[in-house]
């Protein structure tokens, strides 16, 4: 039969009339036309559903509404520094190493790569049926973006340090990388900033711990810093209510917080999620005995803001609604911004439709990836000592070469927490072998004597030291002298390194050590026991390697401390004080061991004296060496007669390429929110007219703005 003939041409009508009838069946309601706006779809929606459909829809795992098209959701996906929990991904450095780059591209590039692979990964569940599990979604809750107050917290390690601007600046990186471009007809992923807020530890007391009396201006100069920054200019999408009390009220219940702040304040038009299960610490014995029960907890919880639970409470709304607790419209003020965002995300659209759903399974652990891993695990490590430039080492030293220590073997320490699963890690001792195949590794025992002894041939010995993911982070169970929790009480090596350390000192070995760690460690008997000392982090699947490069100078190390390395505890106030004084660089008025910033380099770097004009700070840096090597410029801001404020603040930086023996020009540009101050006549933070002092390097340059 040809295709002309009649019974074919009648046979193609009556298919095409069918297709259109089942396209239009299929967009019965306004709410499945995807020319519609996000909002039009959500509002549409919702009017359609039960309230037993409707609460449904407000926990992690989104059940469907199959007579509606709603398919199953997945609120919550992990992608710290890799999509995490979800098989194979590319793991790359702790977020606190990429931190110490200080470089916001990078982090950007990162992030967009962490976001191509969790799509493949959503689009492979789709294939195979299992996007009904946990972590397979499109929604990630992350950057935290909390500020690391105090070295002792366990959690630390997954923030981008004790500064607000940097956090800032980091985390609208992450957040560009994850939800893609903000003219994108649709969102790649949804992007979490958490915890919110005045949350940085201790974990022993989270559940019930109450955050009281803080200064409005460390408040709001401090700990909400960041987070307006990713409402107000990065758009993220979700924010994370916090497990702590703030002023009385769970965080997760607090309309101080959640409606007046960032709300009304702020604008925010995103969604909020509680932590996981901190609903149940409304009410729940251990918790904060704020509510007399689960149906009142809940009610409370999205009276105040919060839209969507980590948990299965939310399922008692319901019961609110019965009781007159809550009212049936206020719920679907909070289901219609959970629905907007999938709409946004294409959740409910033909797939191919979506250019997302289209980038290849090729891109999940692809070497362009793992390129950019490796470089995020070169520019994450700060040298902290060099004494009689040690390092790098030379062809000579790398004879009698011996690798030690807790941490040279180890691979899952380098994955940090809240990680996926690398294809290969390169360990500390495989990225030292692959250079100096030479050298001796000496498996790690805790005896000092056998491993003083074991290295008794070696002229210079790499101990690759610090602690590890399984004793710092989050409520853990650790029965550690130094732990607590997932917290530290001490911030010294452990004992059985320090000793070793002092032993192969005394017995004359060249020692370096290699600190991996995911915060702050107390390093002062090593400054007198070793060489040189490297801060090497969790540095991901290509730690080991970007470790050894530095260490053999093929790289030139370019990190900085984003955090204060102090000396002791002692140095500390209390761990449950939340007040600023006297923590972090901002506030600290002792000597620390390493300051915040602080970072050297194989080759030496003069600043020149600075200038300022038409918001640009200006200056010459030279490199006064005969090596190549990077400069990251940090640039401080003081403000004159502030007396209650920060001894200095950081407010821009810039890394510089800088080849040996030259000079370059370096303008950095400083615009007025740079000067944005705390305002104590209106309690707010204000663009203040005034005299400030610019601190660069050495130098400083007073201006009136």
């Amino acid at each position: 039969m040809t295709q002309n003939h009649p019974f074919h041409r009648f046979f193609l009508s009556v298919l095409v009339l069918l297709v259109t009838s089942l396209s239009v069946q299929a967009q019965q309601y306004p709410y499945q036309n995807p020319e519609l706006s996000p909002k039009e779809r959500a509002q549409d929606l919702c009017k359609r559903l039960r309230l037993e459909e409707k609460v449904g829809l407000m926990m992690h795992f989104s059940k469907p509404v199959e007579r509606l098209g709603v398919p199953v959701f997945q609120w919550w996906s992990e992608a710290l520094h890799g999509v995490g929990r979800n098989g194979h991904a590319t793991v790359f450095p702790i977020t606190m190493g990429m931190a110490a780059t200080f470089d916001t591209l990078l982090v950007e590039r990162v992030f967009t790569a962490v976001s191509d692979e969790a799509r493949v990964k959503h689009n492979q569940a789709h294939r195979l049926g299992t996007q009904r599990e946990m972590y397979h979604g499109l929604s990630f809750w992350t950057p935290n973006i909390n500020i690391f107050r105090d070295p002792r917290w366990g959690r630390g390690q997954e923030t981008y340090g004790e500064d607000p601007y940097l956090t800032a600046v980091m985390g609208k990186s992450v957040v560009r990388g994850l939800q893609g471009p903000a003219d994108a007809r649709y969102q790649k992923l949804l992007a979490c900033a958490k915890h919110f807020a005045v949350h940085s530890g201790p974990e022993w007391s989270r559940h019930r711990f109450n955050a009281e009396n803080i200064k409005l201006r460390d408040l709001h100069e401090t700990y909400l810093y960041a987070f307006r920054a990713l409402v107000k200019e990065a758009k993220v999408a979700e924010i994370m209510c916090a497990y702590n009390s703030f002023e009385g009220k769970p965080c997760c219940g607090s309309d101080r917080l959640l409606q007046q702040i960032l709300r009304d304040e702020w604008h925010f038009e995103g969604l909020v999620t509680s932590d996981c299960w901190a609903v149940d610490d409304f009410w729940k014995e251990w918790g904060h005995h704020y509510s007399e029960s689960k149906t009142i907890a809940v009610s409370e919880a999205v009276l105040a803001g919060t839209d969507v639970e980590c948990g299965e409470t939310f399922g008692s709304l319901k019961d609110g609604v019965k009781e007159g607790r809550i009212k049936e419209e206020t719920i679907d003020k909070s289901l219609c911004r959970l629905l907007e965002a999938r709409f946004r995300l294409g959740d409910f659209d033909d797939p191919h439709l979506n250019p997302w759903n289209r980038i290849p399974d090729s891109r999940l652990c692809c070497q362009e990836f793992a390129d950019l891993a490796l470089e995020a695990a070169r520019k994450s490590i700060v040298l902290l000592r060099n004494e009689k430039n040690t390092l790098p080492l030379s062809e000579a030293d790398a004879k009698d070469l011996y690798i030690m220590g807790p941490n040279a073997a180890d691979s899952t320490m380098m994955w940090g927490n809240y990680n996926g699963f690398p294809l290969h890690t390169i360990t500390l001792a495989e990225g030292i072998c692959s250079i100096c195949p030479s050298a001796t590794f000496v498996p790690w025992e805790r005896n000092v004597q056998r491993q003083v002894e074991a290295a008794s041939d070696a002229k210079t010995v790499i101990f690759c030291g610090g602690i590890s993911p399984r004793l710092e982070g989050e409520e853990m169970d650790v029965k550690e002298e130094g732990f607590k929790g997932g917290d530290r009480t001490m911030i010294e090596l452990p004992k059985d390194q320090r000793e070793i350390l002092a032993a192969l000192h005394k017995a004359g070995k060249k020692v370096i050590l290699a600190n991996c760690s995911g915060s702050a460690i107390g390093l002062v008997p090593e400054q007198q026991s070793t060489d040189a000392i490297l801060q090497a982090w969790y540095g991901g699947q290509a730690g080991g390697r970007a470790l050894a490069e530095v260490i053999f100078g093929k790289v030139n190390p370019s990190g900085k401390l984003p955090v204060t390395f102090y000396r002791n505890v002692d140095q500390l106030p209390d761990f449950e004080d939340y007040n600023m004084e006297g923590h972090t660089y901002r506030f600290f008025r002792g000597e620390p061991l390493y300051p915040f910033g602080y970072g050297l380099s194989y080759s030496k770097f003069v600043y020149g004296k600075p200038s300022f004009a038409n918001g640009q700070l200006t200056l010459p840096v030279s490199n006064k060496s005969k090596r190549d090597g990077e400069e990251t410029v940090l640039v401080y801001i003081t403000k004159v007669g502030d007396t209650d404020g920060p001894i200095r603040t950081l407010r821009a930086f810039q890394r510089v390429e800088i080849p040996a023996g030259s000079t370059k020009s370096v303008s950095i540009p400083l615009p007025d929110n740079a000067f944005e101050w705390w305002d104590v006549k209106s309690n707010a933070m204000r663009i203040l007219p005034g005299q400030y002092i610019l601190q660069v390097g050495d130098k400083n340059l007073k201006i009136t703005r």
